[in-house]
């Protein structure tokens, strides 16, 4: 089919605009004019979607947008957004077109880098610097570290080092052989001798430079025994004073050495040192930091040297590593190349891919980690700037909520594992110092996600006091009608997509109004559109068109239909073979077609059933079977109580009435929800009390009130179509048809098909405002109006259900029903047990 014909076909309806305008009478078959809203551009001068301008942002979407403005407009502590509406209506992408606006006029935030705290390791210290010179600190850091690690080695084997060195090393040993050659002279003058033994100096006496034996010691005499003894005690306490003294003569060379080699270091390092500082002398805080990093690799210059360690370092060795690893500088998160505030998106929100986490190394079977090791999250990335999140993916993620709602309160960042988080770790970590934190936090979810969240949790109204709100349809109308068609054509051009052409522009729109489930509104949930669009685009280029028309877009959309319609197409089927009996032709008491719309994995379709009523003699109670065996739905149930209530009040005035009435859907193996089929029951029940046959070419939907009205449904088209398609499989005869509320007709979109058949007088949809109204259609009798006296004319279906119920009435009389537990009383709307 040509897309000339296609649009042919789609203009015979009237536009949506003339279908409002078009007067309808209930009672009566509605014209096809009011059946379907076709799409008219008049307004419009295009040929294909090439020649429209693009739409800045959506249509029809107000409110959320100036909510969203509001939200990244307000600077104060709170002023969080959470953007809420159906899937598909182009949330992420108007989010992200308003935060790119303003974040392009905000300037870029500050760097933030960690570094060692050289007195307590395991804080490290968060520095922030203008944007950008994070990177150049920490480049200037690690070229220090390598110029010191090349250029102190050298210092100390300079020549003038080691002359300094070997003066201290002598006087060190001139004291020490000054202090015991001293003492050998003293001894040696007392014929005492100080002996070098394996267990360490020793006093002795000798003779002739002999240590005289035992043997000859005893033989001496007594007083020479004695002196020698005494010398000797007093040498010893000579020598202990001496050998005490030599620790400290130690130390204090120690000292001197370390003096020396810390002024040898700093001359090397202070040169080194005054080109970083020369580059941060605007930076207090850094200028601190450089002086902590002077002093520490003063006190520390051997692990530069390798001299005088007390045992040799592994190169590789966790030691030898974090020997240097303290002098960098983790930047945690660098904004040199980012034009206006950061914007970031986090797909997996979890407690460490938000407030960053702490790694770890493994090293001889054991695990270390420091601040080189702390990786940032997404509110650090974000900081200065928006972070957009999905609510549910949010919440889906181990404690990510309470992460985020922790930061949002406290304004800070602090990174934290989730065993401290939970109190379960029994190692040592670090924790390091909070960073300060300023962001806007964009949350992304379901209208139900967001009003749980304002109802169970009392944090979320403090944090995010914006709601923006996307409405799920919006106005169909002449101006917005022009600024959907712009809509398609910036999709088709964002997706890459073949232009559209004017006609597959309208079909595009018709569609909108369609999945929009009324005539005189279009969809908001662009996603779907799109995906028409693309599978459109594919057809014609399967078919080597250069643009796309309305017969491939009017293809796609029924690829779309066949692709889903398995389990719709399987109830025709069995319908079709009466395994499930729907009743098309004839007439039957008791008897109606009642509609309802079966949900799929998000497709829609009608199904007819049959529901019948049965009456006998009772005491004023309507069985819903439905609910009796646990199927019927809440909303159910209260239809079946509104018609109790509709039966009471019109011919109970006088007394009770005895009656018991039973209510079911034929064939119904599922849950059976909602009141749409209240009037379909009514009319069953009606039927069934007058004796009334029901045509069985109509079937009905709409709901009823306790005065006999009918109310509007949902899913109309559905229901219109399904019933449409049994009776077209079974052949249409020009008196099947569907009753529907009056208020549905402005909802109506059905398929041009349905619309077809009842512009040749084959398929009818006809309004119904009341009970009394859609009976005399169903049965073609009069309802029937009560009188001065509250009669009703012979030949009426009231009269005859007023005689019915009265003849019940004089049999309960003479024969009183036993008492029983009672579902729902006619006439008093109660629900005994």
């Amino acid at each position: 089919m040509s897309d000339e014909a296609v649009l042919a076909k789609c203009e015979k309806p009237a536009s949506a605009e003339a279908a409002a305008a078009a007067p309808f009478t209930p009672g009566r078959a509605l014209p096809a004019s009011r059946l379907r809203s076709v799409c008219e551009l008049g307004g419009l001068a295009f040929e294909t979607t090439e020649e429209l301008a693009d739409l800045p942002g959506l249509v029809g979407q107000e409110r959320a947008l100036d909510a969203i403005r509001a939200g990244i407009g307000i600077r104060r502590k709170g002023f969080n957004v959470f953007a809420f509406g159906p899937p598909g209506t182009g949330k992420h992408t108007m989010i992200d077109q308003l935060l790119q606006l303003q974040a392009a006029a905000a300037p870029a935030p500050p760097d933030w880098c960690y570094v060692n705290d050289f007195a307590d390791p395991h804080r490290p210290r968060r520095l922030i610097l203008p944007t950008g010179r994070a990177a150049t600190l920490r480049d200037a850091m690690k070229h220090l570290v390598a110029e010191l690690r090349v250029a102190l080695p050298a210092a100390f084997e300079r020549e003038d080092y080691r002359t300094r060195r070997e003066v201290l090393d002598q006087q060190f040993k001139h004291r020490h052989e000054e202090a015991f050659g001293a003492l050998q002279r003293k001894a040696e003058l007392k014929s005492i001798g100080l002996l070098r033994t394996p267990m360490g100096l020793a006093l002795a006496p000798i003779r002739n430079g002999e240590v005289i034996p035992p043997d000859v010691f005893q033989r001496l005499p007594a007083e020479d025994r004695e002196r020698m003894r005494t010398d000797i005690e007093s040498l010893q306490a000579e020598l202990e004073s001496i050998v005490r003294k030599i620790p400290e003569w130690e130390r204090e060379h120690r000292d001197a050495v370390r003096q020396l080699n810390r002024d040898t270091t700093a001359v090397v390092v202070r040169h080194l040192l005054q080109a970083v500082r020369a580059a941060f002398t605007d930076l207090r805080d850094v200028v601190a930091y450089l002086g902590e990093v002077e002093s520490d690799i003063l006190e520390h210059a051997e692990e530069f040297t390798g001299r005088d360690r007390d045992e040799p370092q592994v190169e590789g060795s966790p030691a030898e590593m974090s020997s240097f690893r303290r002098y960098q500088v983790n930047v945690l998160v660098d904004n040199a190349g980012q034009k206006g505030a950061p914007i970031v998106y986090e797909d997996h929100p979890t407690l460490q891919n938000l407030i960053g986490r702490i790694e770890h190394f493994a090293r001889f079977g054991a695990l270390f980690t420091d601040f080189n090791l702390i990786v940032p999250g997404a509110l650090h990335r974000a900081n200065g700037g928006y972070l957009v999140l999905d609510a549910q993916r949010l919440f889906a993620a181990n404690f990510g909520w309470e992460s985020l709602k922790r930061a949002l309160r406290s304004g800070e960042i602090r990174t934290v594992s989730l065993e401290q988080l939970l109190s379960l770790a029994s190692t040592v970590s670090l924790d390091p110092e909070p960073i300060p934190l300023e962001v806007k936090v964009v949350l992304v979810g379901s209208p139900l996600l967001y009003y749980l969240l304002s109802e169970l949790d009392p944090d979320f109204p403090e944090l995010f006091k914006i709601a923006a709100d996307f409405d799920d349809r919006i106005e169909r109308s002449a101006a917005t009608t022009g600024l959907y068609a712009r809509l398609i054509a910036s999709a088709a051009r964002r997706e890459k997509l073949r232009p559209l052409d004017r006609a597959a522009v309208a079909r595009t729109i018709e569609e909108a109004a369609r999945m929009s489930s009324d005539a005189a509104k279009l969809t908001a949930e662009i996603r779907g559109l799109v995906d028409l669009l693309q599978e459109a685009d594919h057809l014609a280029e399967l078919a080597g068109k250069t643009r796309v028309g309305a017969a491939e877009i009017e293809a796609a959309i029924d690829a779309r239909r066949r692709r889903a319609d398995r389990i719709h197409r399987r109830f025709q089927e069995e319908i079709g073979r009466n395994t499930l009996r729907v009743e098309t032709t004839g007439e039957r008491i008791g008897q109606v077609n009642g509609l309802s719309v079966v949900t799929l994995g998000g497709v829609s379709f009608g199904r007819p059933s049959r529901i019948t009523a049965q009456v006998r003699l009772g005491k004023g109670e309507v069985i819903d079977i439905e609910r009796e065996v646990a199927l019927g739905g809440p909303i159910h149930s209260k239809g079946i109580l509104i018609l109790s209530g509709f039966l009471g009040g019109r011919f109970g005035r006088s007394g009770p009435l005895s009656l018991t009435a039973s209510l079911v859907f034929e064939q119904s193996y599922g849950p059976v929800e909602g009141d749409s089929a209240s009037a379909a029951e009514l009319f069953a029940l009606l039927s069934a009390l007058s004796g009334a046959p029901i045509r069985q070419s109509l079937a009905v939907t709409g709901s009823v009130d306790q005065h006999g009205g009918i109310q509007a449904v949902g899913g109309v088209d559905a229901k219109v179509e399904g019933f449409f398609d049994i009776c077209k499989a079974r052949g249409l005869s020009g008196d099947q048809g569907v009753l529907i509320p009056p208020a549905n007709v402005q909802h109506l979109m059905l398929r041009r098909e349905v619309v077809d058949a009842a512009a040749a007088g084959l398929f009818s949809i006809i309004p119904f405002e009341t009970i009394d109204q859609g009976i005399e259609l169903l049965t073609g009798i009069p309802a029937g109006v009560p009188d001065a006296g509250g009669s009703y004319a012979e030949g009426t279906i009231n009269r005859a259900i007023a005689a019915r119920l009265a003849a019940f009435a004089q049999r309960a009389a003479r024969a009183p029903l036993p008492k029983k537990p009672r579902r729902s009383r006619v006439g008093t709307g109660e629900n005994d047990e």
